[in-house]
């Protein structure tokens, strides 16, 4: 929307000023509107401010800025995506190992963010962050797989919403180190940031909840095990400080443990870790659907190697 929209308050508004706006502007969310009346974005003709408590009278003209910080300074970065699905809500990827998410410190401009940008120019909502427009959820660098895009701010809050009451079902594929003594189960160790390492995370007493169940799918001579994860809740590196935890860091993720030298068939390998299929309900049909993408050949090349053992 244009910058400095004026807004004529509808006579006998109802309930405070944040939701007489929000019902007025219904594709920015109550957040947004509220951290705009709180920087003084959204204020009456005459330049006074008030609270998003604050009751409105009916009659009354404010100035509605709802304008998000621009993703202007990122440059596009021309990218063969996968792309799974693509509509004008949403935007369904198979992100590939190597690849970031979103800039940050120590970033290129090569980014999933970047290649959005240059995929789906002026689409993408800059909703979050500047640096995160459209960003829902986010996988590892060097982490494979499924990720939702959103294009609208709409969506983005209704997809966030899902993801937060864990409603969204995340399934993935891992190979781990050593063999599994049973075939299946659930890891549900609370998990924090580690109390040493802050750029880890932990299994630690006053984490927060967290759940992996898994499904063991095969065990190998080479000593690693194929394992099926059903992420639960959402945590940071869950999958590989639960299995880290368990004995069985992550075939390749040094970070959590995993030593090259007991498992030659490991070495200069990536974080074996695959999101391989991803259901959420649509927003615009409120149905789910799920999306899937196969297992990447790097990791199938090393399960034959490993297998050949």
């Amino acid at each position: 929307m244009t910058k400095g929209v004026e807004f004529e308050v509808p006579h006998n508004p109802e309930g405070r000023a944040d939701k007489v706006l929000a019902k007025a502007f219904p594709d920015s969310s109550r957040s947004l509107i509220k951290r705009a009346i709180e920087n003084g974005k959204i204020h009456r003709l005459d330049g006074s401010v008030f609270e998003p408590k604050t009751k409105l009278s009916g009659g009354e003209t404010l100035i509605v800025d709802l304008t998000r910080p621009s993703s202007d300074h990122l440059q596009p970065f021309p990218f063969n995506l996968d792309v799974l699905h693509e509509d004008k809500e949403l935007l369904v990827i198979n992100k590939p190992s190597g690849m970031v998410v979103h800039p940050g410190d120590g970033t290129d401009e090569r980014t999933l963010v970047h290649a959005l940008l240059h995929h789906c120019p002026n689409e993408i909502c800059p909703v979050g962050a500047p640096e995160r427009p459209g960003i829902v959820h986010r996988l590892d660098k060097e982490t494979s797989g499924v990720m939702v895009v959103a294009k609208t701010e709409s969506v983005y809050h209704y997809l966030v919403d899902q993801f937060s009451q864990r409603l969204v079902s995340k399934k993935y594929r891992a190979l781990v180190g050593g063999k599994m003594n049973r075939a299946s189960g659930s890891f549900t160790w609370p998990i924090g940031r580690h109390p040493k390492i802050r750029v880890k995370m932990a299994v630690v007493p006053n984490g927060k909840k967290a759940q992996t169940d898994w499904v063991l799918l095969d065990s190998f001579a080479g000593n690693a095990s194929m394992i099926d994860c059903d992420l639960k809740t959402g945590r940071t590196h869950q999958i590989r400080v639960h299995f880290s935890h368990s004995g069985h860091p992550l075939v390749g993720d040094e970070t959590y443990g995993f030593n090259s030298s007991k498992f030659p068939f490991g070495r200069n390998t990536r974080v074996m870790l695959h999101a391989r299929k991803l259901s959420f309900k649509h927003p615009n049909s409120n149905e789910v659907v799920s999306f899937s993408a196969s297992i990447p050949d790097d990791m199938n090349h090393l399960i034959e190697k490993i297998r050949d053992t």
